[in-house]
């Protein structure tokens, strides 16, 4: 192997390493624990200074979060809850959503409302930016989260289910966002988009859905240099996710994947951390970034090992 080769294998196995034992402190609940110890405290006071761009922590901040009736957005709202935020909430499932918004209630959110919305049509994620500001003033956070059903199943040909895939997981994203920009940059706010390894690996029984989170992975990462270049201080953060564990996500991929499934609150923590940090990208799990690094240097050889977590025999 050339000196380069092990330099850059040496340096993936070091950041492995880190990356398995490394413990993230980031916990919005430390608001609301009395007595806490000093290295909770210094930890909370960290968080802060993190948000040292804004007038106000994450206690009253105004957050827009889609796909929020269960899964992985349920967590976000929690959390989000739990830090005392103004939160809007809004999925297609009308009764789940009401579930959730008593427990935010319960759990700390200072203004929950929530609003049914499909995003399969063009014309709601206009009407949901509009409920949310017109209920909170404004907005700090948008948190795009929603995604269509995932078949997960080889390729057959659909193409009307890609294209209707394609409005929920992306065009919706698209619109979502452009409807709120100009009240994100008045806050110097945040754009939170929640994607998957799937955006940045290709990956089998994926066909449709890995397209609309390479679109994702595509359209944010050049508006992300498009604002910076603008100098308008709205942040763009990418979340890359790999398999979490929601009913419906451990229900399409049970028997087809030899992969450990990653809880769902801790996934919504990382997204939340982000967002506040005005981070780039996330990784959850973290070994994903190495993983992906890892991919783009060996693709061949990374799609021979990509392949054997999966179950499948040919017809």
């Amino acid at each position: 192997m050339k000196p380069i080769g092990k330099v850059l294998c040496a340096t993936g196995i070091v950041a492995g390493i880190l990356t398995f034992f490394w413990k993230d402190d980031f916990n919005p609940a430390l608001p609301a624990v009395k007595g806490s110890s000093s290295a909770a405290f210094f930890t909370y006071f960290c968080i802060f200074c993190s948000l040292s761009h804004k007038k106000e922590s994450l206690s009253g901040a105004r957050v827009l979060v889609t796909g929020a009736s269960a899964g992985i957005g349920e967590q976000i709202a929690y959390h989000y809850a739990r830090f005392g935020a103004e939160i809007v909430l809004t999925a297609r499932r009308e009764a789940l959503l009401q579930k959730v918004t008593e427990k935010c209630l319960k759990l700390g959110a200072k203004k929950i409302f929530y609003i049914s919305a499909d995003m399969s049509s063009p014309s709601e994620p206009e009407k949901v930016v509009q409920f949310a500001v017109q209920k909170l003033g404004s907005l700090d956070y948008l948190v795009l989260n929603h995604i269509g059903t995932n078949r997960f199943q080889e390729w057959t040909g659909d193409v009307e289910y890609t294209r209707w895939l394609m409005q929920v997981n992306f065009l919706s994203y698209v619109a979502l966002a452009t409807a709120a920009l100009p009240t994100l940059e008045k806050n110097r706010g945040a754009l939170v988009v929640v994607s998957s390894l799937t955006g940045r690996m290709p990956t089998p029984f994926t066909t449709s859905y890995s397209a609309t989170k390479f679109a994702l992975d595509g359209f944010f990462s050049s508006l992300r240099h498009e604002l910076v270049m603008q100098k308008r201080d709205v942040s763009v953060t990418l979340c890359i996710l790999g398999l979490i564990d929601t009913d419906s996500a451990l229900e399409y991929t049970r028997g087809k994947v030899h992969i450990s499934a990653s809880p769902a609150p801790e996934a919504a923590l990382a997204i939340i951390r982000g967002g506040a940090t005005r981070a780039h990208e996330v990784f959850y799990p973290r070994w994903l970034q190495q993983l992906c690094c890892l991919w783009t240097l060996f693709p061949s050889s990374g799609n021979h090992v990509l392949r054997t977590f999966y179950n499948y025999s040919s017809p």
